[in-house]
């Protein structure tokens, strides 16, 4: 039977896709992994999150997001992490006000602008300034956590239930009112819950008369059995005291009980809140944590948060929470960000030092794959109209993200994508990362004619493009060619270099390199102070004639 087209045909086919895509743009923005790639989701389609988050005492008025919005927007940031705070919204108890909040979100699309709320509720930095005077001033219905001499913290205790039904239907309040406020335009992306938990005081741990109590009690067949079906994904410090026939905390954990014991109610309270929240406006939701300082103690940082160490605990007491972010201002970046992407966590730098942004941002986005960098404080930055000597702007890295994000997507599902960082305080002075065939040999440059170099370290992304042809963006350092041995045992070369600009919807050469910009075709001398695109073509030849 031959088939026979129809004009019903075109129109039924065009109906479907229509259908489709109108799915699409109604679906709420939501977090996956493809091929090992971190993905934030808007309408269906992958989303680079080029953020920063504001000062805590910046988003407490409406004013504020008239000035601070525009100029962000100037700066090339895309998403901005704002503050909502639980006295904001929920004054007295039950009255709700979000007017603040609306003023934000109507600025922000106007700036097109997407927003990620930081939900200031019982806790923030480990603290409880950001609750309500209602909640704050009863410490009967709403517990502290006691100190080891039995005096009340400053800390809302996450045993108080309570504590977590209010804050559990304040947190669904804002939800629903962002779903019928914001559903349609997606301008609020996701929700970070609480902020940086933990127990801070001597001890690492509670010491309320409930608190003591439950410690001495069997440890939760709940916990102990998801411990134990998961037991290769449990980290070295878990597993190594972990022994699932004791009893008590201390039995079970030995010198760690303290810090699983605050991690699991910890988790439970907060489940409990994204719980609530989800059930009105199912955004993604995360947990942030303030990471230890070198040879700090439990409760000298803030004890039991959702660090890469406890999260098969906060896995059985919170299967709601979509992932867990850290917040870096250590020198040692990459490795904070592996360990919490090798443990399961999709890729998004929750805060950042600002100072050392622009590398940070290129490493996230490029080597580790991630959907999302932020640095901390950005309503403080300048905006600058010139490069200043001491390295480019996590602006200036912005714009060429911004400029090239249809690439990176891409580059980031295939695996054609990677990334170095290299800072002048580092003992380490050069670094190595492969790619399509060969290797890319990264050391700081040099500024001439003083010799010294750059003062904010440098930095590099490196695209496949097509076998042989590289698109590279970054600063600040002397690049040179390999090939890679486990390819072959030819020789590299490079065949053709260019300084890029993004003009309308193409690009165009701003330079061709050659002579001293690539001296004389051995290497690739990146701006020692700028931040630039190049496009670079190599080619390989055999080391015999």
């Amino acid at each position: 039977m031959k088939f026979v087209a129809t004009p019903l045909i075109p129109a039924l086919v065009l109906s479907l896709l229509g259908a489709g895509a109108d799915a699409r743009s109604q679906q709420p923005p939501g977090v996956r992994e493809v091929n090992g790639a971190s993905e934030l989701l808007m309408r269906g389609k992958p989303f680079l999150a080029l953020a920063g988050e504001l000062g805590n005492s910046s988003a407490g008025t409406a004013a504020q997001a008239d000035t601070i919005l525009p100029r962000l927007a100037q700066m090339h940031f895309n998403t901005v992490l704002m503050p909502v705070a639980w006295a904001q919204v929920e004054p007295e108890e039950g009255r709700f006000d979000f007017s603040i909040l609306d003023h934000w979100i109507d600025v922000a699309r106007q700036q097109h602008l997407h927003l990620i709320l930081l939900w200031f509720g019982s806790w923030k930095n480990a603290f409880s300034e950001y609750a309500p005077g209602w909640v704050l001033g009863d410490i009967r219905r709403f517990p502290r956590a006691l100190s080891t001499d039995g005096l009340p913290l400053a800390i809302l205790s996450p045993l108080g239930e309570e504590t977590a039904r209010c804050d559990s239907r304040a947190f669904a309040a804002l939800m629903a009112h962002v779903r019928d406020r914001d559903e349609r335009e997606q301008t609020v992306l996701m929700v970070q819950v609480e902020n940086e938990v933990g127990y801070l005081g001597l001890g690492g741990r509670d010491r309320s008369i409930q608190a003591d109590r439950l410690f001495e009690s069997p440890v939760p067949t709940r916990l102990i059995a998801y411990l134990q079906g998961h037991r290769d994904q449990l980290s070295p410090e878990l597993a190594a005291r972990f022994k699932p026939s004791a009893r008590t905390w201390k039995e079970m954990f030995g010198d760690y009980a303290d810090e699983v014991f605050m991690a699991w109610h910890y988790g439970l309270f907060v489940s409990q809140v994204v719980e609530a929240g989800k059930a009105a406006y199912a955004l993604p939701m995360y947990m942030n944590a303030q990471l230890p300082a070198p040879f700090e103690r439990a409760g000298e940082y803030p004890s039991g948060g959702p660090y890469p160490r406890d999260q098969a605990v906060y896995r059985a007491a919170a299967p709601a929470i979509d992932f867990y972010a850290p917040d870096i201002y250590w020198p040692d970046f990459a490795q904070w960000v592996d360990r919490y992407r090798l443990i399961g966590n999709p890729v998004f730098v929750a805060e950042a030092r600002p100072d050392v942004a622009s590398w940070n941002a290129l490493y996230t986005f490029g080597e580790a794959r991630g959907f999302g960098f932020s640095p901390f404080g950005v309503d403080s930055l300048p905006v600058q109209t010139e490069h200043p000597q001491s390295g480019p702007s996590i602006g200036d890295v912005y714009d060429a993200l911004d400029a090239l994000k249809d690439t990176v997507l891409q580059a980031q599902q295939r695996r054609q994508i990677a990334a170095l960082m290299l800072q002048a305080s580092s003992p380490r002075p050069s670094q190595t990362i492969a790619l399509g065939g060969y290797l890319f040999h990264a050391a700081l440059s040099r500024a001439w004619p003083s010799g010294a170099p750059p003062t904010s370290g440098g930095g590099m992304m490196v695209i496949e493009e097509r076998p042989n042809d590289f698109l590279i963006v970054g600063g600040g350092l002397t690049v040179t060619f390999l090939r890679d041995p486990d390819v072959d045992n030819r020789i590299a070369g490079i065949a053709e270099a260019e300084q890029i600009i993004r003009t309308g919807s193409g690009w165009a050469t701003e330079r061709v390199l050659n002579g001293d910009q690539t001296d004389q075709g051995r290497a690739l001398l990146m701006d020692a102070h700028q931040l630039q695109i190049y496009r670079v073509r190599l080619y390989t030849y055999a080391r015999r004639p």
